[in-house]
């Protein structure tokens, strides 16, 4: 039998490497942070902007506690996409909707922690699947370590928050699990497309409604539940989520039409190249088929060769100057202002407030 005292890493693979340089204090990570767009209202409170700052930087620093391995490997592979940065949306979302009751309780920035590390173990999962080179401006994990790794990284840190939901409960491990399962339900559907009987266009929005309105709606839920806010606010949070993560995953699918290189790293008409349906291309394609020639001609072009810089360059500027392009904004910001009417029973105050300009913000994006 193996002596493990002779190895450098723990049982279970728990504990810090060998060597390992000191993390930043939580003082060091709040001073550092800047919330993204829509979040101003926060930055100006003189209470709530100081606590959100502070318990973000507290999400932060258990972020790099809770993937820390032993393993050599693994910490390097679970540590790739947290040190590569990131908006924190899901976390913040949490914290903010925390404040609808008593967000200084300790579970609240350990729900936060799990939706966050949820939400990047799936970025792993994406990217082998997606092929995708760049990851919030740096090679992706399967690039640098091969798909097998990246996958099993994934799976450590979704095994990770696992393990951190499991202390908060029954309650939060069945939002967790729902939540999970329906993140491998829109992966699934994703890869296999549209039944023969169903609209293409339906079928994407219950797509993006598993795969990222499920995890943004847990999100909010979580805070509330942790914060011990009212009960009859849980389902408004949740709709909200929905509709928001169905918004602002819309709106990055028509970004990646307009030609703006986004700060994710992800290049202009990476989706056009890689075959990925969205709304802007199933606009395009019933617009044809009720007789369109433009869009029959810029399909011609989409569905071609775009290996080449120069095609995809094309494709991008044809479909960015389609009227599918504007329309597929309409629908983005009727399902941010859906998610903005489900807000109305909430109480006035920053918190309402600073999710109805987040809703705004999504849909008003120039990266």
């Amino acid at each position: 039998m193996t002596n493990s005292a002779k190895h450098s890493w723990t049982h279970a693979g728990h504990g810090l490497p060998d060597a390992k340089e000191p993390e930043p204090s939580t003082t060091a990570i709040a001073t550092g942070l800047q919330l993204p767009a829509g979040f101003a209202a926060i930055a100006d409170d003189p209470e709530l902007g100081p606590a959100i700052t502070t318990n973000l930087a507290r999400v932060e620093k258990k972020l790099r506690e809770a993937i820390a391995n032993s393993d050599p490997l693994a910490d390097a592979t679970s540590r790739h996409l947290v040190e590569a940065g990131g908006k924190r949306i899901r976390p913040l979302l949490a914290l903010l909707c925390a404040h609808l009751g008593d967000a200084s309780r300790p579970a609240v920035v350990q729900a936060a922690v799990v939706v966050e590390l949820t939400h990047l173990a799936t970025l792993y999962h994406d990217d082998v699947m997606d092929s995708a080179p760049f990851r919030r401006g740096a090679p992706t994990a399967h690039e640098v370590w091969g798909n097998s790794v990246a996958v099993l990284t994934g799976d450590l840190i979704f095994a990770r928050a696992s393990i951190l939901v499991s202390e908060l409960g029954s309650r939060a491990l069945g939002i967790q699990a729902r939540t999970f399962e329906r993140l491998c339900l829109g992966q699934l559907h994703e890869t296999v497309g549209p039944r023969p009987d169903e609209d293409p266009v339906e079928h994407y929005l219950s797509v993006i409604a598993d795969k990222t309105g499920s995890l943004v709606a847990a999100s909010g839920q979580l805070g509330a539940i942790f914060s011990g806010a009212d009960e009859a606010y849980e389902p408004l949070l949740v709709e909200y989520g929905e509709k928001i993560g169905v918004a602002f995953q819309l709106a990055d699918d028509v970004i990646d039409v307009t030609g703006i290189k986004v700060k994710s790293g992800k290049s202009p008409g990476t989706d056009l190249r890689e075959g990925v349906p969205t709304l802007p291309v199933l606009l395009l394609r019933n617009a044809a088929a009720e007789g369109d020639q433009s869009a029959v001609e810029l399909l011609k072009l989409i569905d071609g060769d775009l290996s080449s810089d120069e095609a995809l360059a094309a494709a991008v500027a044809g479909l960015r100057d389609h009227r599918v392009t504007a329309e597929s904004w309409v629908v983005a910001r009727a399902w941010a202002d859906e998610a903005i009417a489900a807000l109305a029973p909430l109480p006035d105050g920053v918190v309402k407030s600073s999710l109805t300009s987040f809703a705004l913000a999504v849909v008003d994006r120039a990266s």
